[in-house]
Formats: C-alpha cells, structure tokens, sequence
C-alpha cells in the first residue's frame, strides 16, 4: 500500500494504523489484511473477548485497545497510549458504527440519538484525538466509513442514512484544510457488507459482499490513494443514479422500496 502521505516519518519507524470496530464485521477483516501486509495494527473495540481473539489470530502485530468511542476521553487517552507504546498512528480507519433499520412505527428518537452517539459523535471523538498529532508531523491517511445510503434518503433507514450522510457531508468540509495541512481524508461508502449488524436485515440485499471482500475494496483505493472508496461498484452506480434523479422519479423508485 503506497505511503506518499507520509514522505516526512522516519521509513524505521513501523506503519502503524488504528481501527475502530475492530472486534467484527469491516474492522476485523481489515486488521487482519493490514497485520499480514506488516502493519502494526492498534484494534479497538468495546468487546474485550472479541479483541482478544483477535489478537490471538495476528499476536505479533495486532494490539488490543478496549474502547467506547462515544466516551471522548478515553478517546483521547487511548491514542495517546498507542503513540507512546507503539509508533505514531500512519493509519487512522474508523468502521466502529451500529444500525438499527426503522419504519413510521418503529421510529424512535432514543434509538435514533443511540446511532448518532456511536455513528457520528463516536467518529467525532475520533477525529478530535488523531487530527491534531498528524498535522503537527504534516502526515497520515484518516478513513471514515460513511455509506452509499448516505447519498439519498431510503425507506426503513431515515436514522442509520442521516447519519452516513452527515460523515460525508463533514469528510468534504474537512478534506480540503487537512491536505493543505500533509494529511489525506479517505471517505469509505460500502454498500451491503455481510456483517452482524446486517444479518439482522430481513429484505433481499442486493450485491452483498463478505467482510473480507470489503476489506480488499478499502486496501485497494487506499493504494490508489482516493477519496472516495465506494463498493461495490454496481451499488455504487445505483445510488449515484437514483440521487441523480428528480425528486419526482427518485420517490417513483423508493416507494416501491416500502413493504
């Protein structure tokens, strides 16, 4: 994986990266892919058993860092550990998040505030405590995993879309100063990724892909070093197209979405 951001480290110094929602889904498979590729992987997570399996799978590379990002704090406490104790963060890819699929009776304003809290505070907290130290060293890639349902309003998802499209809305407004500042911002837009979280679903999810799959997606465009990581593509595509569309034609589409 090319490293142009960070021309300015010391090439001693191991390539270190930071995940959050590492103990399953995205997380743990892009750990696992990083630790084979010679990373040193810093995990963190609220689950504490399933960090630790982790580790057990990559002990030499991976390290487990308990975690709750929506505690801001210990945020900034856990990346100051990481950087005393291993390297500096090169990597910051945060895929911690939660979903709960909602229609007009289920709708709830706890639940709703629940996935603001982890989905878009959490990645917040996050960015509070790596920004500062990579602009001060002039280097280092931030991923945010954002959403292709982000891009326009779907029936059943009017919190978890609120809050992908608000980490891409804030991916765009933070990109330009921090590469004028040596760092990248790298916005990820999965579509339907086989995970915990997903299994839940009880409707047909078009072009869904494995863990590991979207782990390879996200280790390619970092690569290539773009912006925007969107897979797969004919989700993509399709999620472009329909927030194309005329607010006419695109209601046309997502009413027959309704069950």
């Amino acid at each position: 994986m090319g490293n142009g951001d960070n021309r300015t480290e010391d090439a001693q110094q191991p390539k270190v990266a930071w995940l959050t929602g590492a103990s399953s889904g995205i997380g743990r498979a892009l750990a696992l892919r990083l630790a084979q590729q010679g990373w040193t992987v810093a995990a963190s997570a609220r689950n504490r058993t399933a960090l630790e399996e982790l580790v057990s799978a990559q002990p030499s590379t991976i390290h487990a860092y308990e975690l709750d990002v929506t505690d801001r704090p210990m945020t900034a406490n856990v990346v100051a550990a990481i950087e005393t104790k291993l390297a500096p963060i090169s990597l910051a890819a945060f895929c911690a998040g939660t979903y709960r699929h909602e229609t007009l009776q289920t709708f709830d304003a706890a639940i709703i505030g629940e996935m603001f809290a982890l989905n878009v505070m959490g990645t917040v907290n996050c960015l509070e405590a790596i920004m500062p130290r990579m602009v001060a060293r002039r280097a280092g890639r931030i991923a945010v995993t954002a959403s292709v349902s982000g891009y326009t309003g779907l029936p059943g998802a009017a919190g978890y879309g609120a809050t992908k499209a608000a980490l891409i809305n804030m991916c765009e407004a933070l990109y330009p100063e921090l590469e004028r500042s040596g760092v990248r911002m790298v916005l990820i837009n999965p579509g339907f990724v086989d995970t915990p979280l997903t299994r839940k679903n009880d409707f047909p999810m078009p072009f869904l892909i494995s863990s590991e799959e979207a782990a390879d997606h996200i280790l390619r465009g970092l690569a290539d070093e773009r912006f925007e990581i969107a897979f797969p593509w004919k989700m993509k595509l399709a999620m472009g197209l329909l927030r194309a569309l005329p607010a006419r034609l695109r209601f046309s589409v997502t009413r027959r979405m309704l069950r």
